[in-house]
């Protein structure tokens, strides 16, 4: 494994980050990924428009839609860790989802319609996935999707309701997933679309979670058509679909090194800002004991981000590398904001709105939301079976159909 970058790669995250200092819509005050406020999309979108025309997203697109197949495969990780260095607004929405899943599966007539306007941010796209009964067990997903007409006036009618959608009520269109097929298997009876969020029927509900903010909604379809030529891929082939896109996002939330480094900065200045027995608390044996276990395991997740980088160049990469990297990212996150938040005792109860708050609350959202990234992408309980089954080889997990006796004789 080599950890060091080429020169030409550092010649390109200098270019990134002069660029980024240049251009950037100013700092995201919330951890995570977060929606903007109404008024800040313009802005955002303008700024995602001018990384796209840069270069610096949509890089491993083929050349004719705007990609640089000739780039260091490595270019999308560093513009990545260099939006979340200066901590500014990423792209918001699943353009990236819905993009990979255009060029893998998608018509040419579809990448010639969506795939400009991605670029132009002129349509955000949010992914229309989760349901209430369908999370982690995703392909058990019970909105309906049943055929009309034929031949190209006909259309899919869709029926049902997605949750924990983020940037849903900015989006122009969704990446969604219906059941096309109510007697297939659940994993081969579902279908993937491109779906106008302003067609009738659809009806976005933002949700209010315990940070304040509403990242999520719900979003209930009604009746909602969708023309025919929408479908990305074959009908009822759209769990293929999916399973490409779930293992980007993996990967995305796993590359958030520079994001971790950040917050350990601010958690030593935190510490040294903290009095504890009328000195610094970082002068305090047991706080510099759990910063320093920290700041290890910062240093673990780069290297996990080394090695899954090294192995995808090198064309050897294992099945578990996005998952671990995932679970041991979100974990990490949660501890920094969780021990940040304890250092300040009683004042780590004061949020944004109070002018005492430490950091203007950032420490408070940032503990509340980080539960968030442990569910996004796969829950983490289920993506230790995954690691356990598939990488390991271990016996599957007895589920809860088999007999008690059966569970009892595996699990002892």
């Amino acid at each position: 494994m080599r950890l060091e970058s080429p020169p030409e790669l550092e010649a390109f995250r200098r270019k990134v980050r002069a660029f980024v200092a240049e251009h950037a819509p100013g700092v995201k005050t919330h951890s995570g990924v977060r929606a903007p406020e109404p008024a800040l999309m313009p802005a955002i979108r303008e700024w995602t428009a001018k990384l796209y025309e840069a270069g610096f997203l949509g890089i491993d697109w083929p050349a004719e839609y705007g990609g640089r197949p000739d780039a260091h495969p490595l270019e999308a990780s560093v513009v990545a860790e260099e939006i979340a260095r200066a901590r500014t607004w990423p792209p918001v929405g699943a353009a990236p989802l819905a993009s990979a899943a255009l060029l893998d599966f998608g018509t040419d007539e579809q990448r010639a319609r969506f795939l400009p306007r991605i670029r132009a941010c002129e349509d955000v796209w949010c992914q229309l996935f989760s349901e209430p009964e369908a999370g982690s067990d995703l392909a058990s997903l019970r909105t309906r999707a049943r055929r009309e007409g034929e031949g190209d006036h006909a259309v899919f009618v869709v029926d049902g309701q997605k949750v924990w959608t983020t940037n849903g009520q900015h989006a122009d269109l969704g990446y969604l997933l219906a059941r096309t097929d109510a007697d297939a298997p659940k994993h081969q009876g579902i279908t993937a679309f491109a779906l106008d969020m302003r067609s009738p029927g659809v009806d976005i509900r933002p949700l209010r979670e315990i940070t304040g903010t509403t990242d999520f909604n719900e979003v209930f379809l009604d009746g909602v058509r969708i023309p025919a030529a929408h479908v990305i891929g074959r009908v009822n082939d759209g769990w293929r679909v999916a399973m490409s896109s779930l293992g980007r996002e993996r990967s995305g939330v796993a590359a958030r090194g520079a994001e971790l480094s950040a917050v350990l900065g601010d958690l030593l200045r935190l510490a040294e800002d903290t009095p504890v027995g009328g000195r610094p608390a970082l002068e305090d044996s047991a706080v510099r004991q759990t910063i320093g276990e920290l700041a290890a395991r910062v240093q673990v997740n780069a290297a996990l981000i080394g090695l899954a980088q090294s192995r995808m160049l090198h064309g050897t990469e294992e099945p578990t590398d996005a998952l671990l990297g995932k679970i041991f990212f979100s974990e990490l996150n949660h501890d920094l904001a969780d021990f940040g938040l304890r250092l300040q005792g009683t004042d780590g109860l004061l949020t944004g709105d109070d002018p005492e708050a430490v950091a203007d609350g950032w420490w408070q959202d940032a503990h509340l939301y980080s539960r968030a990234y442990t569910i996004a992408g796969g829950a983490n309980e289920v993506l230790r079976t995954q690691v356990a089954e598939r990488g390991l080889g271990l016996p599957k997990e007895p589920r809860q159909s088999e007999p008690a006796t059966q569970v009892l004789r595996v699990r002892a």
